[in-house]
Formats: structure tokens, sequence, C-alpha cells
């Protein structure tokens, strides 16, 4: 009876993790600002600023503010298109119209409610 029960909270605590890895959420891209990012040295004593993309992408429950990881990826994303997104650490992996993007998640915060509709 103990080995039955020892196996079975096993497999469900398995079961558990292995559904938390990557859940696939449902969101949407609200907003895009350029921010500045960084500097570049151009000469002696010349210093220019450096700006990327960043994105509010909204999802039912939070937003997320996230920005492009690497340089070479700086195709502008549509705004209020849906995307399928994951997250693993402070990486977020998400799909627009079928094409896939990693970008660094810089903070993220609760998604504001929905107004109330007045009488």
């Amino acid at each position: 009876m103990r080995r039955m029960v020892l196996t079975l909270a096993v497999l469900l605590l398995g079961a558990m993790a292995a559904s938390a890895k990557d859940v696939v959420m449902q969101g949407t891209i609200v907003s895009e600002n350029s921010v500045p990012c960084g500097s570049e040295a151009k000469g002696k004593k010349q210093t220019v600023e450096i700006m990327c993309q960043e994105y509010v992408i909204r999802t039912a429950t939070t937003e997320y503010h996230v920005r492009q990881e690497k340089e070479e990826h700086k195709a502008l994303l549509p705004v209020n298109a849906p995307v399928e997104l994951t997250l693993s650490k402070d990486k977020m992996k998400f799909k627009v119209n079928g094409k896939g993007y990693e970008m660094l998640v810089v903070s993220e915060s609760a998604a504001p409610m929905p107004a109330a509709p007045q009488q």
C-alpha cells in the first residue's frame, strides 16, 4: 500500500513539474518605444547613445517590458499583434505572424484592470 501511494505521488509530482516547464501563454503587443540601451565610442572623446526597441506585451494578468537581446535582431514588430509566448527565467520566447523571437524581460507588472462600464 505504501509503495503504491509513493509511486502515485512521484508520478503526480513529475507530471506537475513537466507541465509547468513551458507554459504557452497568449498575449498582445501593446506598444513599442525606442529607449537608450548603451553607448558606443566614436573617436577619442565622442560617444553615441545606442537605441533599442522596447515592447510592452500584455497577457491576461501581466504586462511584460521586453528588449532585444542582440543588436542584429532589429526587425520592428507590429503593434496590436497577437503573440504566443513562453517564459524562461529572464527571457521570453514568442511568435508573431509565424516568426519566432527571443527577447530579454526588463520588467513586469500587473496588467491594468479593464474599465467598468458606466451607467
